[in-house]
């Protein structure tokens, strides 16, 4: 029996893992802009092109479908002598080092982490590159093939918990719950629980403190590092300071020229 899961959920995740129909809806990130930037310990967020990214951003009700960790050339070399700098989770893959050019064509943010030390971020990465060839979990493949329906039936509150179904076994990754274990292995907080509770210093009865509960790594999803405070947005500088009054723009013959304003 669980070697038939295995294969109907191998067979599952190549159907998820093909590109999905219809035009791409943002544009490409800049590669070689983003590569002057990006730093090791850097979370990369990305707009999938996947069948699979459909359901993760219906359930997460976000642009972003997938995180990788960037790894600087701690990863190695490709077959084809690319160097590996980023760690993901992938459906067919599981936990694999690839090239940022993989990437190419995609839409991207960088998340920074503020204020992570050198050594923490070393153990970071050395949490994700220990892990390099665990499987992705299958289960969640199961759980993600059922919300691929125009308009499933899950309730707002319940999505996030719909990619919490896997099957809890560690050796089975998924791409945001492996960054945000390692996260959470050396103490840095992306969405934690905060609760206001009465100090226990006996020279200060009216004092209260800030207590930060960790939150189960299998609730995280990949734009909790986008809103997350503990997380910078880190955007490409322009390449030259663009002067708005001089840009040409074609206009629809119902839509106001930019600039204009409204008779209300």
């Amino acid at each position: 029996m669980n070697r038939f899961s295995r294969m109907l959920g191998s067979l599952i995740a190549r159907f998820l893992n093909r590109p999905a129909r219809g035009p791409y809806p943002h544009p490409a990130a800049n590669l070689e802009a983003m590569s002057d930037i990006v730093l090791p310990g850097d979370v990369i967020l990305v707009e999938g092109d996947r069948r699979i990214s459909s359901a993760i951003k219906y359930l997460t009700q976000s642009t972003w479908s997938h995180a990788a960790l960037f790894v600087g050339d701690r990863g190695g070399h490709d077959e084809m002598g690319r160097l590996c700098n980023l760690v993901e989770a992938d459906t067919v893959l599981g936990v694999h080092a690839f090239p940022l050019s993989e990437f190419q064509g995609l839409h991207m943010r960088i998340c920074r982490p503020v204020g992570l030390s050198p050594e923490d971020t070393t153990r970071i990465i050395d949490y994700v590159l220990a892990r390099l060839g665990n499987q992705y979990d299958l289960k969640n493949v199961f759980d993600l093939a059922r919300y691929l329906l125009p308009n499933p039936p899950v309730p707002t509150p319940w999505r996030r918990r719909m990619l919490a179904l896997g099957s809890g076994d560690p050796t089975r990754a998924i791409c945001s719950t492996l960054i945000a274990q390692a996260f959470q292995s050396v103490g840095f907080p992306i969405l934690p629980v905060i609760t206001i509770e009465a100090s226990k210093m006996r020279d200060c009865q009216d004092c209260v403190q800030e207590i930060y509960h960790i939150r189960h790594h299998s609730l995280f999803v990949p734009r909790d590092f986008d809103v997350s405070p503990y997380f910078t947005v880190i955007k490409p500088a322009l390449a030259h300071v663009v002067d708005y009054q001089k840009l040409t723009w074609t206009m629809a013959d119902d839509t106001p020229a930019p600039g204009a304003r409204s008779g209300h």
